[in-house]
């Protein structure tokens, strides 16, 4: 059976606090402990992040080549991002960004 990298993260820190649990209760929980179940726990996360990543990458680049391919089975999906809060939908786009030639109000600036 495989697991999603989140399944396999939440095993670890439940694993980690339960010998924590066990530490303590034996009276032999100290700050060394603390710090190797927090390493452990760290390792599995960086490790699931970099699963989580590569996973979503390969998925985006097949998808990515079997367009440009001309496959047509695969459909592609075009999502919108909300407005952001208090931005009209027929506002202007905004201006270009540093390094442009354009003043901060849109006029070429001749200042420069």
């Amino acid at each position: 059976m495989v697991s999603s990298p989140g399944e396999r993260l939440a095993d670890v820190v439940a694993a980690a606090v339960e010998v924590a649990a066990d530490a303590g209760e034996a009276g032999t929980y100290t700050g060394e402990v603390a710090r190797a179940l927090a390493a452990v726990v760290n390792k599995v996360a960086v490790r699931a992040t970099i699963d989580a990543e590569v996973r979503g990458f390969t998925s985006g680049w097949r998808e990515a080549m079997d367009l440009v391919s001309g496959d047509d089975t695969a459909m592609a999906r075009v999502l919108r991002l909300p407005e952001p809060p208090g931005v009209a939908p027929d506002a202007p786009p905004p201006s270009p960004g540093r390094g442009s030639d354009d003043g901060p109000d849109g006029s070429p600036d001749a200042g420069r």
